[in-house]
This record gives C-alpha cells, structure tokens and sequence, in this order.
C-alpha cells in the first residue's frame, strides 16, 4: 500500500470520526436546549462527511484510472467509519428534531 493510500484512508477514519463526535455533540446540545449549538454541530459534522466524501472519491478515482487500491483491513475500517459516522449523522439530525419538538410543546 502506498503512503499516499494510507493518507486518504487516515483522512477516512479522522474525518468520520470526527462527523460522528460533532453529531453526538449536537444531540447533546439539543439535549439541553441550544438549539442554535445543535445545528451548527450538525453542519460540522456535515463538513467532515463532505471531506470524507472527497477522500473516498479520490480512491474511486484511482481504482478507476487503472490503479487497484489494496483492500486491506485499514481500508475496511476507515470505509467503516465512514458509514457508521453517516448513520449517526442522520440519527443525530432526527433527535435534535426530536428534542426540539419536545421543547416547542412544553412551551405552550
């Protein structure tokens, strides 16, 4: 595997886990009411998902060039980041709507 494999792949973990820590923050802060904390949390996490994306593409774009990347277990697990990250992204999105209707019917 060449570095330059084994840097888009670190760039999968780090990006992914970084999208799932920012969704489990903005359930957090729905948690507590900030709202406005929440969704910026939800938008970070985005950010990192669209950089994820872009690592992923890169990939895609070599293996379709010609160039087959190595499958090994830390493209596995930096693949796998990525998904559980995308799933926690959308769970995250719908509590934060959860918590905050919940807030909105307490008010009246």
């Amino acid at each position: 595997m060449s570095d330059e494999e084994q840097l888009v792949i670190m760039q999968l973990i780090m990006d992914g886990g970084n999208a799932k820590s920012s969704s489990f923050e903005a359930i957090q802060a729905a948690k507590k009411g900030a709202f406005d904390q929440a969704q910026a949390k939800l938008k970070e996490a985005d950010s990192f998902l669209a950089k994820a994306h872009n690592a992923q593409t890169d990939l895609l774009t070599t293996e379709a060039q010609g160039q087959h990347a190595q499958v090994s277990l830390l493209m596995v697990h930096g693949q796998d980041h990525v998904m559980n990250a995308i799933t926690f992204r959308d769970l995250a999105g719908e509590l934060v709507s959860v918590y905050q209707r919940l807030s909105n019917n307490s008010e009246k």
